[in-house]
């Protein structure tokens, strides 16, 4: 079924004398800030592997807007247009006005419509229907006396009518906006004043459906122990408001912030409802529309259902990473207490629905190794099994590190014979300066470890660990024994860490290493 039409022509001609009424009313509009600072947080309840769902970003940003504002004498509204449509209320501060504020107001009704619909019961409109067989349009007066959630009922001369059930296509017509109806989201406040100024007036709030992370590029050195390290910070917004040239940053860390409830957004398409009488075939067949999301819910980007702009490119929502030609603009990194903030240096847009990815780090030849590390049961016999592979180094200067790294995806790549291939994709957790830095990558199939019952003692058994690598170069091993006990005794003296013994061995190109040891078995009555 099609949506409803809305002729709004008499909305551009009505401006000028609304305008002017509306200063005589004390009501003063401020279309958009001459300023403005967006800082993004995480979504706190997501882990450091997962994308963020475009669809419904859980993070939110704190905006700091400025405008220049001539507010007349007495009391006055103020209407603050463009600003977040996620905006919390209750967190808005506005300074600047001389007496202060007496009440604010997020004024959520935005022209669409199903607002303009609903706006407009009881009162007189035109419809205009058209015969689909000679063409002949044909118009009346009516009155709309349900809203647009479903079916729309409309009282004519002839008597009540659901709206588009005729068969005939309907369009309502309009004289002009109904007072409320804003077309873009604004906040208002009252105020007061002496006398007549322009005053520079600061809003700040937070608002809702934003977020961001790092995404990490490794590339690792053609003769091993070294990784080229580079970082994208990527930005997103599900907001409809765009804010151009903001100065932006961005916030890691853990953040005690409730997020409020959302503001339920009002507007959308009609989806209208009915049981059509006489026969089918007098009604042309036609789709309807799909319900519309519940409020509060997040409205789908605008253009290709499977895209988003980045930057001014397009790639699948799947990956927030790109191909493209983006901007770099490295970040710089502050302290801020407990957390960090990464601010980019000169002023990008957060445009509305889109996410953007700007340069947060750039670390060529960070000493890095690669080892093949696995967990073992000493007593668990078991056949070939593949072994994780961790990249790893410290979080220090003398690495090539030495700066805070925020959490995010990570990606490993190794030079091939002609181009790059992906060894495989992890996540790094926030790590401050000074810290460990283990990411842990998908088991290998090239490198695995065997254990095999060689011989039995009594209550002693004798184990074969064999390792196996298929790889053109040696490989760093190691075996971690976190429940071995008393009764684990390896034919050399391990090392402990973190309270348990591990196996360290490099293991030849294409070929192998073992260790062997011992396990006793408790005897009857003893625990194990």
């Amino acid at each position: 079924m099609r949506h409803l039409r809305l002729v709004l022509a008499a909305w551009a001609a009505l401006l000028p004398p609304a305008g002017a009424a509306a200063l005589a009313q004390g009501i003063v509009t401020s279309p958009g800030p001459d300023r403005v600072a967006v800082t993004i947080y995480r979504d706190p309840g997501r882990d450091a592997g997962t994308r963020p769902n475009l669809r419904w970003l859980e993070g939110y940003a704190l905006i700091s807007e400025t405008r220049l504002i001539s507010v007349p004498a007495g009391e006055s509204t103020i209407r603050f247009e463009g600003v977040a449509g996620g905006i919390v209320p209750q967190t808005a501060i506005v300074t600047g006005f001389p007496e202060g504020v007496i009440e604010r107001n997020r004024d959520a009704y935005l022209l669409s419509p199903a607002t303009i619909l609903d706006r407009s019961l009881g009162r007189r409109v035109h419809l205009r229907r058209t015969s689909l067989a000679t063409g002949a349009v044909r118009e009346q007066d009516a009155v709309i006396r349900t809203g647009a959630d479903g079916v729309v009922v409309v009282e004519t001369a002839g008597g009540f009518e659901a709206l588009r059930c005729t068969g005939l296509p309907e369009t309502i017509v309009y004289d002009g906006v109904p007072a409320g109806l804003s077309a873009r989201p604004t906040l208002s406040v009252r105020t007061r004043s002496s006398q007549p100024i322009t005053a520079t007036i600061t809003l700040a709030y937070i608002a809702s459906g934003f977020d961001w992370q790092a995404n990490y590029i490794a590339s690792l050195a053609p003769e091993g122990g070294r990784v080229d390290l580079f970082a994208w910070m990527t930005l997103a917004s599900t907001d409809e408001t765009s804010f151009v040239g903001a100065d932006t940053q961005a916030v890691a860390g853990d953040i005690n912030y409730r997020e409020a409830e959302r503001q339920p957004r009002e507007g959308g398409p009609i989806s209208l409802r009915c049981w059509p009488q006489g026969r089918t075939s007098d009604i042309p067949l036609q789709t309807a529309p799909p319900p519309p999301p519940p409020p509060g819910a997040a409205t789908d980007y605008a253009g290709d259902d499977e895209s988003i702009v980045v930057t001014g490119s397009r790639v699948r929502r799947a990956s927030l990473e790109s191909a493209s030609p983006i901007t770099v603009l490295n970040a710089e990194q502050e302290d801020l207490g407990d957390l960090k903030l990464y601010r980019i240096p000169e002023p990008v847009t957060v445009a509305a629905n889109s996410q953007k990815q700007v340069a947060l780090l750039v670390r060529p030849a960070v000493r890095a190794d690669i080892v093949y590390r696995q967990r073992l049961d000493p007593s668990d016999v078991d056949g070939p099994q593949p072994v994780p592979l961790f990249l790893v180094s410290r979080n220090r200067t003398e690495e090539g590190l030495g700066l805070p790294l925020p959490a995010g995806p990570v990606a490993l790549f190794a030079q091939g014979p002609d181009r790059p291939i992906l060894l495989g994709e992890s996540r790094l957790e926030d790590r401050a300066v000074g810290d460990d830095v283990e990411i842990a990558f998908e088991a290998a199939a090239g490198v695995t470890t065997r254990v095999d019952l060689v011989r039995r003692r009594g209550r002693w058994k004798d184990y074969l660990l064999t390792v196996s690598s298929d790889r053109p170069a040696p490989v760093a091993f190691e075996a971690e024994f976190p429940g071995a006990g008393a009764e684990f005794r390896p034919e050399l003296r391990l090392p402990r860490r973190d309270g348990a013994p591990y196996w360290a061995a490099t293991v030849p190109a294409n070929g192998t290493a073992s260790l062997r040891y011992s396990l006793r078995s408790p005897a009857e009555g003893e625990d194990d």
